[in-house]
């Protein structure tokens, strides 16, 4: 792979012909930032390549590209590279059997902010999960700052990144598994039985659980809530609802 030679960094790279060979290399790109009004040949062939590899896309001002650019010649696009490797499902089923205990997976519709998905895999460590499960499309992936805010706790929880969330819970029920998704409509999760092997669905920061994961799950979930706002931020909510698996496990 040759798209080091054109940036100071290994988590940034820049240049038409560097990004679109990273991309045929099947380089892990976050993210791929286009400057507005570039629809040329060969910008065109990377943005092919973004839409076959999910790459989520931004379209900005040539002065963003500007600032971002570490060479000075980012030629109207700029990508960011994952920051680390991806797990598989199989790694997640290892992790618990080598623990002795019933699969515990998050999955992710949609987060956006790496902030929050960093401080998801966090908690999902500090909970006992076995893996985090996060879709290729619409949702942040393993960048820099996701890798800072789980405090290290990326080093020891899986992360996989699937095609698509609804097929992976319907492979992954034929081996045993439950899926709670957290929803403000749903029922109470103190009156819920959520032990077992669990997946544990958390929704988009704005739009929450899409409606084709929502009814693909077995449970939906509530938190109760006694202030004058009506949601909770991701990250919270999952760190509230993992806990409850926990409590509900430690008493099973």
């Amino acid at each position: 792979m040759e798209e080091n030679k054109n940036t100071t960094t290994s988590s940034q790279i820049e240049g038409r012909h560097s990004i679109l060979e990273a991309f045929r290399a099947g380089g892990l790109i976050e993210r791929l930032y286009v400057q507005k009004g570039c629809q040329d040949g060969p910008v065109l062939s990377i943005l092919r390549e973004a839409k076959k590899a999910g790459t989520m896309v931004d379209f900005v001002p040539k002065e963003r590209l500007d600032h971002m650019s570490e060479t000075g010649h980012h030629q109207g696009v700029v990508a960011t590279l994952s920051a680390f490797s991806y797990s598989t499902i199989d790694d997640m089923f290892a992790l618990a059997q080598k623990k002795g205990e019933p699969p515990f997976f998050l999955l992710l519709d949609g987060i956006e902010d790496p902030h929050n998905l960093g401080a998801i895999i966090r908690t999902a460590n500090l909970a006992g999960a076995h893996g985090v499960i996060l879709p290729k499309r619409r949702a942040v992936g393993l960048t820099a700052t996701v890798v800072k805010a789980s405090a290290g706790a990326i080093h020891y929880t899986p992360v996989a990144k699937v095609t698509n969330l609804v097929a992976t819970m319907e492979q992954l029920k034929e081996k045993g598994m439950w899926f709670a998704c957290a929803d403000m409509d749903g029922d109470l999760m103190y009156q819920q039985n959520l032990t077992g092997s669990m997946g544990l669905v958390i929704g988009n920061e704005g739009n929450g659980v899409s409606r084709l994961v929502k009814e693909h799950c077995d449970y939906v979930t509530s938190i109760p809530m006694k202030g004058d706002i009506d949601s909770l931020n991701a990250s919270v909510a999952a760190g509230i609802l993992a806990y409850e698996i926990v409590r509900q496990r430690m008493n099973h």
